[in-house]
């Protein structure tokens, strides 16, 4: 069994795609998949933006945010975060949970890849959402193979 906790800011825009594409696309019962935040407001609505990407890819999102706690540290096997900031702020919050705090980027790609961070795009345009999901959906990919 597996638990993929992503984390990125505030929990409405990148890593509730992450998670809607990860269970989308696992081909696993034994892979478990949540989302927080670090800023996180527990309760909202993913962004409308993000609903509309993920729906124009066949993918529906019943998302209700989430604020990083210990019991989701504790309950995550790995924790993928969006940026390298998010990865420093879980590993400042909660020290024990470095050995399993990875970016997304960094956890999938090879060495001699380049890693980087996932661009917010929160209160940009529906385009940006797109691009944002595109980014992410090459990452699960590869991700989705490496949990095989």
């Amino acid at each position: 069994m597996t638990n993929v906790l992503f984390i990125c800011t505030g929990n409405t825009c990148r890593s509730p795609m992450a998670e809607a594409l990860l269970n989308h696309v696992k081909d696993s019962d034994s892979i478990f998949v949540k989302s927080a935040g670090v800023f996180a407001m527990d309760g909202s609505d993913a962004s409308s933006h993000t609903i509309e990407a993920l729906r124009e890819k066949g993918i529906t999102c019943q998302h209700q945010s989430s604020s990083l706690s210990s019991d989701l540290v504790e309950w995550a096997t790995i924790i993928l975060t969006m940026t390298n900031n998010h990865k420093q702020s879980v590993i400042d919050q909660y020290p024990q949970a470095g050995r399993k705090t990875f970016t997304l980027s960094e956890y999938v790609t090879s060495h001699d890849e380049e890693k980087r961070d996932i661009t917010d795009p929160f209160g940009g345009p529906l385009s940006l959402y797109r691009q944002t999901l595109e980014d992410l959906e090459a990452l699960i990919v590869k991700l989705k193979d490496k949990l095989k």
